[in-house]
């Protein structure tokens, strides 16, 4: 049964499984496991004695039938695919030095996956590989993916290297550390180089995923959170993981809480694994008993049949306590992590649905509302308010929520408002002339159908109002579309946004990579993608790139850029591979009233942008400490504005969309 039911939260991670030993009788596995409340189970699917080499052929020389842990009558179709996840022996060794291991270890690993081809599994897990020598593991790995439809094949892959973790707090432990491959110069004992060799291997395969072994020991925050880029679909979690609470019940640290909360939120399942290490005989307390918490805030929960089932009313609770998603969580669930083209504003006319979506970001408008609020203030001083009527216009009014927010605006302050509402979709003017009509706005609002690049203003402004910011501040051409308009604002005239900046960092997002590159084509490594980043790891901060100013009456206007960046990968990191780069934007709309998505800055409950992704056509290997060297332009042409950007160290990328070849905005 699902660890716990949190409103509007329907992920895999719900579910939390158990590791089994083997047995020949895997309907009485999978039931015990099922009486003791875990969802499914990780079973060996044959005997761990049986070897190709070593089994009997029959008189007749027939092909040796592998010891297999029940025919695929003892269950039914539906609890083979729900309930068991299906384990490789964990013996198979496919880079021994002794070829009859290899041979076996082959042969062992080709009949298992059939074997669970066979059975329908979801997914089954492979043994760990031999630290940065896996090379014909790999290569037999990526045979069986070749020829698979639905099933999923788990890496095993320690956190912590079993050799470092066994000298935690000795002499050797930094020696140990610091211990490099002599073949590849890597770090010997950081697994997830172990990871990324393996994948590498497999030419990043969409079937091939992981599942962390998690253990005691826990490496720093910084190298935890490269792991959150990577295909994560299982933490198996060890029972030597756990401390005991003042009551003898099992508990984890904090650190190890907040990980298996953050792999909760990105939808790993959980897997117990080991013997149990916590005999509690006391009887079970009640549910009023105000002793059934311990320390750490750890419900106690009793020891049933089942060994492991105090570990999984601890990770029940602890699933049981997160704060289930808010409104804005549950509305961006079904946007996590897929690639959307960015609007083209000039070309295109948006749609009444995208126009709504928008138009729930209450936060969004909030802002703007404080923006012309501030400005009204500054711009006619209470002396003169009876006598001065301010002329605001709202360039790409849309359907009319920045008229809304600045009438708002004026009605606070006791300001005059003169309005016009520029809008090129014809559509959209509909809407507004109909918003206007029931507002009652027909004496302070002008409704004009134009491109605002092109409309003879009657007068001008005293301040000028858009809504034409990109994800990447720049990407939906508002400096062109403002450059534009600023002909018709005073001299001292106020913009509203006033600046706003670009800001880009490398990432790790496997599976945005994986389905970029699904489309087997140049064009799409070489277009920005909106993206609501999940499953994504952070390299390093982002730093800003092109800023560009409202009004600029400074000399010839021009918006074409170029910026060289350089970004550092902390040396505690470890080592990481960029899948390409996030991109944000940060606004001053006006004065102290500031708007924008980059992490750092990012204004709280606003949906109205998610995040850029500039794509890597091949992912750059970044090494522990090193320095990342990334190039960007933003070129303009009578037509059309692009970008194009690359990498030249650590290593050398090619110039991605020359001359817009793949991806531009239309002008």
């Amino acid at each position: 049964m699902p660890l716990g039911q949190r409103q509007g939260d329907n992920g895999e991670s719900r579910y939390c499984g158990a590791e089994a030993p083997w047995s020949g009788d895997i309907h009485h596995s999978l039931s015990f496991a099922l009486s003791g409340a875990f969802d499914f189970i990780i079973a060996p699917l044959t005997d761990p004695s049986y070897r190709p080499s070593k089994a009997k052929r029959d008189a007749e020389g027939s092909a040796i039938v592998p010891p297999f842990a029940g025919s695929d009558l003892v269950l039914s179709p539906s609890q083979w695919s729900s309930h068991i996840v299906g384990k490789i022996s964990s013996w198979l060794d496919l880079d021994s030095p002794d070829g009859l291991v290899r041979v076996d270890s082959e042969t062992t690993l080709k009949q298992e996956t059939a074997w669970a081809s066979h059975l329908s599994l979801q997914a089954c897990l492979l043994p760990t590989p031999r630290p940065l020598n896996c090379g014909n593991y790999a290569r037999c790995v990526n045979q069986v993916l070749q020829g698979l439809t639905s099933l999923q094949l788990w890496l095993r892959i320690p956190l912590v290297s079993p050799e470092l973790e066994a000298a935690q707090g000795t002499e050797e432990e930094d020696r140990l550390f610091l211990e490099r491959d002599d073949i590849t110069g890597r770090f010997k004992n950081d697994t997830w180089e172990w990871w990324n060799m393996f994948r590498t291997l497999c030419e990043h395969h969409s079937q091939l995923s992981i599942a962390l072994d998690i253990t005691a020991e826990l490496p720093s925050p910084s190298s935890l959170r490269r792991w959150l880029g990577e295909p994560l679909k299982a933490a198996i979690l060890h029972t030597s993981a756990f401390l005991t609470n003042k009551r003898g019940y099992p508990c984890l640290s904090r650190q190890h809480q907040h990980l298996v909360t953050t792999l909760f939120s990105h939808n790993v399942q959980i897997v117990l694994s080991g013997t149990c290490l916590h005999h509690v005989e006391e009887p079970p307390p009640t549910a009023t008993d105000p002793n059934s918490f311990g320390a750490n805030g750890t419900e106690d929960v009793y020891h049933s049949k089942h060994p492991l089932k105090p570990y999984l009313e601890y990770i029940a609770h602890l699933y049981r306590k997160m704060d289930p998603p808010d409104d804005q969580e549950r509305f961006e669930m079904g946007y996590r992590d897929f690639l959307q083209a960015p609007l083209q504003p000039l070309m295109d006319n948006l749609e009444a649905q995208t126009y709504e979506t928008f138009e729930k970001d209450s936060t969004k408008y909030s802002q703007y509302q404080k923006a012309v609020h501030a400005a009204l203030l500054d711009r006619v001083p209470d002396r003169l308010v009876a006598t001065t009527t301010t002329v605001l216009m709202v360039v790409g009014a849309g359907r009319g929520p920045l008229v809304r927010a600045s009438l708002q605006a004026a009605q606070e302050t006791g300001r005059k408002l003169r309005v016009y509402a520029v809008e090129k979709n014809p559509n959209a003017v509909v809407t507004l002339h109909s918003l206007i009509k029931m507002e009652g706005w027909e004496n302070l609002v002008t409704v004009v159908s134009c491109d605002m690049r092109r409309w003879n203003a009657p007068e001008q402004a005293d301040i000028l109002v858009s809504e034409l910011l990109g994800s990447f501040g720049d990407n939906e051409l508002s400096p062109e579309c403002l450059d534009g308009a600023q002909r018709f604002l005073k001299q001292d005239g106020i913009s509203i946004p006033s600046s706003y900046t670009s800001f880009i960092g490398p990432i790790t997002a496997s599976k945005l990579h994986n389905d970029v590159k699904s489309y087997a084509d140049l064009a799409h490594f070489e277009t920005a993608y909106v993206v609501k980043f999940h499953s994504v790891a952070r390299l390093a901060p982002p730093q800003p790139v092109f800023t560009f100013v409202h009004p600029n009456f400074d000399g010839p206007l021009d918006n074409r850029r170029y910026v060289k960046l350089k970004f550092e990968l902390s040396p505690d990191t470890g080592s990481a591979l960029v899948h390409g780069f996030g991109g944000y934007f940060d606004a001053v709309l006006y004065k102290d009233v500031h708007l924008g998505i980059e992490p750092s800055t990012a204004t709280p409950n606003m949906f109205s942008w998610f995040a850029i992704f500039f794509p890597l056509r091949k992912p750059i290997y970044m090494p522990a400490g090193s320095t990342l060297e990334l190039h960007f332009w933003r070129c303009v042409a009578p037509t059309k504005v692009w970008y194009e950007w690359a990498v030249t160290a650590p290593s050398v990328s090619p110039v991605h969309n020359v001359n817009g070849r793949s991806y531009w905005v239309g002008l």
